[in-house]
């Protein structure tokens, strides 16, 4: 096994002992990349001199007895919207294709005090928009489960970066679904945070009144830990152990069943993670939720007027240095209206309402799908017109809720996922969910081996 394939906890023992450096443990990182990431296009920029540095300082502060934490001498890739001084931060966009920021976005900075080692930049859709695009400077990640289909998106270099074996965990952002969306399509696990629990200062917005900033991780061990060491008075790590027997957990089947576009691959793959849940102890009810499709309209409507306005200026002397898809997205927010938006925020408080007195008046967590088919193939999408992916999540950016996205098994080779709603703040509660259903083992629902286990050569 190489080292790269270690957990986070497995290597950091070793770190502790003495069997393993973090100098080796990034030449391991880095030689996986080289190998693979020429099929999986994930990062943009890899900071190959400064993470060997970095991780020559982590060695002499552990040997001295200095320890700052779970993380110390631990990879992380960054979603190459976020900050970091004197490293090119592009937005997946041509705009920033030479821009180096000053300074650190605070989720960079929170990682660099707990000792991670900063490997480098992982692709992401241009903005955060839509995509996939085929005309801005940066390929479009892809799915290490299957290269020719998407990873989703817009966190799509963090997700295919820890499903393809070249780190254990990584930083995204989710505006409505781009932590978790990736997650599902390419098997590893994304962990939105409560709104705000994580700053966004220094992470280019979206839409800031939905933008969260999060983990995707190898493991729900994995992205609590990396959670913790982001997030302002967060514990996620403290009930891993504690089961999930009694749990009161509402399951949302209908809110998926019933559509269309789902594949039957995905209700029963979640008919038998709930029912896995239920092997554990926990205590399962089907409930029915405010209509899916209404709150999505109204998160629509909120994520093109805040980007809108976000970009009015840089559309204006720049416009057409961005890409089509991306430059098309935010100009459909011109036909909106003040009264639009008012509308649709009003929708937004309500299902935050509804849910708090519905839900989480009488549950401990909700579960629900995450994406209702896998991954689409990239012949799917032409680079010109946007193709609507299919999900349920952007609802829970309305609300504010932590969630964790799970994977749960696959169809024709490709990952399928659910997500875990919990309480405001309860990251912890949804975290010792995933870990019961993690540890789920002997049941026939079982999580997908990571690509990393498969000796892939590059291309």
């Amino acid at each position: 096994m190489s080292a790269a394939d270690y957990s986070i906890g497995t290597a950091g023992a070793r770190l502790r002992d003495g069997s393993l450096t973090a100098v080796a443990l990034v030449e391991a990182h880095l030689a996986r990349i080289g190998a693979r990431d020429t099929r999986y296009h994930s990062f943009v920029t890899v900071t190959a001199e400064r993470a060997l540095e970095d991780a020559a300082r982590a060695d002499r502060e552990l040997g001295e007895g200095v320890d700052r934490g779970p993380l110390h001498g631990i990879p992380i890739g960054l979603k190459d919207l976020i900050d970091t001084a004197g490293i090119r931060t592009t937005s997946g966009s041509r705009l920033f294709a030479a821009h180096v920021p000053a300074r650190d976005a605070a989720v960079a900075e929170r990682l660099r005090a707990a000792g991670a080692v900063l490997l480098g930049k992982l692709t992401t859709y241009e903005f955060a928009l839509v995509g996939p695009s085929f005309d801005l400077p940066f390929p479009a990640s892809r799915n290490p489960w299957n290269t020719e289909h998407i990873t989703g998106g817009s966190s799509s270099g963090s997700a295919a970066a820890v499903a393809g074996g070249l780190l254990r965990t990584s930083i995204g952002t989710d505006t409505g679904g781009s932590i978790r969306s990736p997650a599902s399509y390419c098997g590893v696990v994304g962990l939105k945070p409560t709104y705000d629990r994580v700053s966004r200062a220094g992470v280019f917005p979206l839409s800031p009144s939905l933008d969260h900033v999060g983990p995707i991780s190898a493991s729900v061990e994995e992205a609590a830990l990396t959670l913790d060491a982001i997030a302002d008075g967060c514990n996620a790590t403290a009930r891993l152990a504690e089961g999930i027997e009694g749990r009161r957990i509402a399951y949302a089947r209908a809110w998926f069943a019933n559509d269309p576009a789902t594949s039957p691959a995905v209700i029963a793959a979640m008919d038998d993670a709930v029912s896995a849940l239920s092997l554990r102890g926990a205590r399962i009810e089907e409930v029915s939720l405010p209509d899916y499709h209404l709150f999505e309209a109204a998160g629509a409507v909120i994520i093109q007027a805040e980007a809108l306005a976000v970009h009015t200026e840089l559309l204006r002397s720049r416009g057409d240095e961005y890409g089509v898809l991306a430059r098309r997205n935010l100009l459909s927010g011109l036909s909106l209206s003040t009264d639009d938006v008012a509308l649709a925020r009003r929708a937004a408080d309500e299902l935050a309402r509804r849910i708090e007195a519905e839900i989480f008046g009488r549950f401990d967590a909700l579960v629900t799908v995450n994406t209702l088919t896998p991954a689409l193939p990239f012949s799917a999408f032409d680079g010109e017109t946007s193709v609507w992916t299919h999900m349920r999540t952007l609802p829970f950016n309305l609300t504010r809720n932590p969630v964790l996205a799970l994977p749960i098994g696959f169809t024709a080779g490709l990952p399928l996922g659910m997500q875990v709603v919990g309480r405001l703040g309860d990251e912890a509660g949804i975290c010792a969910i995933g870990q019961a259903f993690e540890n789920a083992t002997d049941h026939a629902v079982q999580r997908p081996p990571l690509r990393s286990d498969i000796d892939l050569q590059p291309a």
